[in-house]
């Protein structure tokens, strides 16, 4: 079984638990504006690898890990091929590789079996999600990403049901995602979660920018600035991150 693969990191700290082996996939269903990764939006200049492909260099690092530990496959959007991140998975498993997904649960459809099916076979060996909230507003969210919110929060409520643990993940972006009201109904969605460990902040920052100029692509948000150190305490107090 081959992927599309962007890239490799051999010891990201910010994606997950504990040193990290990150794959970065090729390929996204969404557009958000401030993404810092739009060389992975499209297949184009992928490297096709296997499964055993990444298995192998996985475990040249595994001396790392340590307890916590793992894998983080990214991208993009990693569930784009699901398939292929299940098999991975399945096989990293059986050398007690600890397993994350970070993703924006747009791929679940909870009315096609087929979809459920494929993420009910993934959860088995994916043992944490770090799932990207956009947006609490379905219309905010679409202005955001192109898209609603409906599949992310969907995915949200399948992960809790079936005891998978998740971290929220929350961009702050002061023209688009710094309102008060909006960040409290997403803290009142996310308390009827029952398996979510913890809850990121994440600033806006402009460090993906140079990458719009060397692909040619607008950068929507040029006049944008990172939100202020009151405005991230704000949202980390208003979302309980803060005390």
């Amino acid at each position: 079984m081959t992927a599309k693969i962007h890239s490799f990191e051999s010891f990201g700290t910010v994606d997950g638990p504990g040193i990290r082996f990150v794959v970065f996939f090729k390929g996204c269903p969404l557009r958000c504006q401030y993404c810092h990764n739009p060389d992975t939006w499209t297949a184009d200049g992928a490297k096709e690898m296997t499964d055993d492909e990444i298995v192998t260099n996985v475990l040249k690092y595994r001396s790392y890990y340590g307890e916590k530990g793992g894998i983080t496959v990214s991208g993009g959007e990693p569930l784009m091929q699901i398939d292929f991140v299940t098999e991975l998975f399945r096989k990293l498993k059986t050398y007690g590789i600890n397993t994350c997904v970070d993703t924006s649960g747009f791929t679940f459809n909870p009315d096609d079996p087929t979809s459920v099916a494929k993420h009910e076979k993934l959860i088995e060996y994916a043992d944490l999600f770090l799932l990207d909230i956009k947006h609490i507003r379905s219309e905010q969210h679409k202005v955001i990403t192109g898209q609603g919110n409906e599949h992310t929060l969907a995915f949200a409520k399948f992960l809790s049901d079936h005891g998978k643990k998740m971290w929220i993940r929350y961009v702050l972006v002061p023209s688009l995602s710094d309102n008060d009201d909006d960040i409290r109904a997403l803290k009142e969605f996310i308390d009827t979660l029952k398996t979510v460990e913890k809850i990121e902040v994440l600033p806006y920052h402009t460090m993906g920018k140079v990458k719009y100029e060397n692909l040619g692509i607008d950068y929507v948000l040029k006049d944008e600035v990172p939100p202020t150190k009151e405005r991230v305490d704000n949202a980390k107090r208003i979302l309980g991150v803060l005390k």
